[in-house]
């Protein structure tokens, strides 16, 4: 948020109470609720308003429900006083009808420079509402997920303008935390193709980018890890 270039395409995002969630719902009609901290995208929730009624998923399952006290009395239950967050919904792309982000892998080269050094797709699982390879996901090249959205040239601007992401994104994430070396941006294009950072996570996984058919990607990644001492 500090880093002006990036604020920007950062969503909304507020601690996870039951009136910031109905003041949330009013302005984007549909939020994600997620814990914290935590991996794999477990206990992330969809919660939308539709017309008159309110639903929210966790799972392949919606659940819903009549009146939005009877929504926030559920979610209570699932929330069991943890620290959540709401996030802006963002309507991502998809491929094949099942929804997409990118995972920006950047990291602190032995030059002591961020460099962004693999970018791969993960397209959600049928009638799942988060992506993650390790919730039944799909690794797909990031350029094929794109050209089905946009031409040869801008699909390439796109994967150079995200290259630009995890680097900025990367140097604003060590000058808070000066042991930061690696870090994996989660980026959603919505319909307008407008990224927008989901979340940064720092401790990525790694191997997911050996499911690339180039393995000079995940030869690179490992040899920067093993430079700043990732075992």
């Amino acid at each position: 948020m500090r880093s002006k270039p990036l604020r920007r395409l950062i969503p909304e995002t507020v601690r996870y109470d039951r009136a910031r969630l109905i003041k949330m719902l009013n302005r984007y009609a549909m939020v994600y609720v997620k814990p914290e901290t935590g991996t794999h995208g477990k206990g992330v929730m969809r919660v939308a308003q539709d017309g008159r009624n309110y639903r929210y998923q966790l799972g392949k399952q919606p659940r819903v429900f009549r009146s939005y006290g009877d929504l926030a009395n559920d979610l209570a239950k699932r929330v069991k006083g943890r620290r959540y967050l709401i996030q802006r919904g963002i309507h991502l792309l998809k491929h094949n009808g099942r929804a997409f982000d990118l995972r920006v892998m950047a990291q602190l080269n032995p030059s002591k420079k961020w460099e962004t050094t693999g970018i791969i797709g993960r397209v959600a699982a049928p009638r799942k509402i988060v992506t993650n390879y390790h919730d039944g996901g799909t690794l797909v090249q990031a350029r094929r997920l794109l050209s089905g959205h946009m031409g040869k040239s801008a699909t390439s601007s796109t994967i150079r303008r995200l290259e630009g992401v995890g680097v900025l994104a990367g140097q604003a994430m060590r000058n808070r935390y000066s042991g930061i070396t690696e870090i994996g941006v989660d980026i959603g294009l919505d319909r307008s193709l407008t990224p927008w950072i989901i979340e940064v996570n720092t401790s990525p996984d790694p191997y997911i980018f050996r499911k690339l058919p180039d393995p000079s990607v995940f030869r690179k990644i490992r040899r920067y890890q093993q430079a700043y001492g990732r075992k």
